[in-house]
């Protein structure tokens, strides 16, 4: 049972939301930790398609690690432990299985910045910030988050956000591809999600599983041949599935009606 964490099961849709308004929704271990365990353990349900990780209240999605529990790892041991253990957690996230979004109820920083990015995607609405300001603690990115910014944007533009620290508004991460989509004015954070997962949910759970298995393949850095055989035996998979058979029924017997 987590402690931190609030896991609601909508048949093909999980929502994780990180319960720490008190702490401005902080990444402890304890939280670290949990986040492990439920993407671990949620990523054997077949009928899953599509997992949104936000955080409790409006301000903050993560306001980065719990300060006053890392207080504590002083040693180069407890922060290699620390470091590892983290990335668990993170790398649950980005290796689940089907599409991980994550959906900014508020501002991601340091920490919080480097598990949004372990998502597929970014949703915020304009009042969000998202930023890796590790710098301003004299620290580097701990969890695979620095690394991660590096694949998603070019080299020059990741490296020049992380060695100034930069904090973005929403519109400014969209422009550079950091952030995905922006609530429209007078649009809610659900309602955005709600728009960007549709097309998504519409699809059948061992196709959404394929794209994701091949995009995780690729950022593995797999050569064309091991990429494409990936995709060969995704594609006999859901070739072969009655889902997809039914779907082409469906539009053979309406190209034959008068």
């Amino acid at each position: 049972m987590a402690e931190h964490l609030l896991v609601d099961a909508q048949g093909p849709l999980l929502r994780v939301t990180i319960h720490r308004p008190e702490k401005r929704n902080a990444l402890s271990r304890a939280v670290l930790n949990e986040l492990a365990d439920v993407f671990t353990e949620q990523a054997a349900i077949p009928e899953l398609k599509v997992v949104v990780l936000t955080g409790a209240g409006d301000k903050s999605f993560a306001a980065g690690g719990d300060l006053r529990d890392l207080a504590q790892v002083r040693s180069e041991e407890q922060a290699t432990t620390m470091s590892h253990e983290a990335r668990r957690a993170l790398d649950a996230v980005s290796q689940f299985p089907v599409p991980v979004i994550a959906a900014l109820n508020g501002d991601a920083i340091g920490g919080g910045a480097e598990l949004a990015v372990a998502c597929d995607f970014i949703i915020a609405p304009p009042t969000s910030r998202i930023g890796f300001i590790q710098g301003k603690l004299n620290i580097t990115t701990a969890w695979g988050g620095g690394a991660r910014l590096l694949s998603r944007l070019p080299a020059p533009l990741a490296l020049r956000l992380l060695t100034r620290s930069e904090l973005l508004d929403a519109h400014a991460a969209q422009r550079i591809g950091l952030i995905d989509q922006v609530a429209e004015e007078g649009q809610t954070l659900e309602q955005c999600v709600e728009q960007f997962t549709k097309p998504m949910l519409a699809q059948a759970p061992q196709v959404l599983r394929g794209f994701k298995a091949l995009a995780l393949s690729h950022t593995d850095g797999l050569s064309k041949a091991e990429l494409a055989e990936i995709e060969t035996r995704h594609l006999v998979a859901t070739w072969t599935h009655d889902d997809h058979w039914d779907a082409a029924d469906k539009i053979l017997n309406t190209r034959k009606s008068p």
